[in-house]
């Protein structure tokens, strides 16, 4: 029973931390195309600021800690056979390089330097994306 608790929990945290990774993303695109130092500026500054460190970084962690929880410390993969796991970790620690990406974006955001227009983060807004479908079709195909 405790197995199940603990990937509901995984299950939940991963829901928590891809819709920030969906959002954030969405969130530059407008914060893009407003005046820096602006009223709406400012507002961005602050919601992106909550969302990254109040929900996004500690779902993320949390899924990492009770993922590898799940998977090795449940017994509930064979890390030398089961070959489906190794693709779906490469592209979990791609999701994660994309938050730290997030972080830094939302760093130059902060300190009103970004110079990407609102078509870069259009296209960064699939990136979790791709990665999700992939993740998925791996845990429930597993195809090798």
């Amino acid at each position: 029973m405790s197995y199940l608790i603990l990937k509901s929990l995984h299950i939940m945290a991963i829901i928590a931390w891809m819709a920030g990774l969906f959002y954030l993303p969405r969130l530059f695109v407008y914060h893009a195309d407003a005046k820096p130092g602006s009223e709406l500026s400012e507002t961005f500054k602050v919601m992106e600021r909550r969302l990254l460190k109040a929900i996004m970084t500690p779902a993320m962690l949390l899924s990492w800690a009770l993922g590898l929880w799940l998977a090795f410390g449940a017994g509930a993969i064979d890390w030398s056979s089961d070959y489906w796991f190794h693709a779906k970790f490469l592209c979990v620690v791609l999701l994660s390089a994309f938050h730290m990406a997030l972080a830094k974006w939302r760093m130059e955001f902060e300190a009103d330097a970004n110079v990407r227009p609102a078509s870069f983060y259009r296209i960064a807004n699939e990136v979790p994306t791709l990665l999700m479908v992939v993740i998925v079709l791996l845990v429930v195909i597993r195809p090798f």
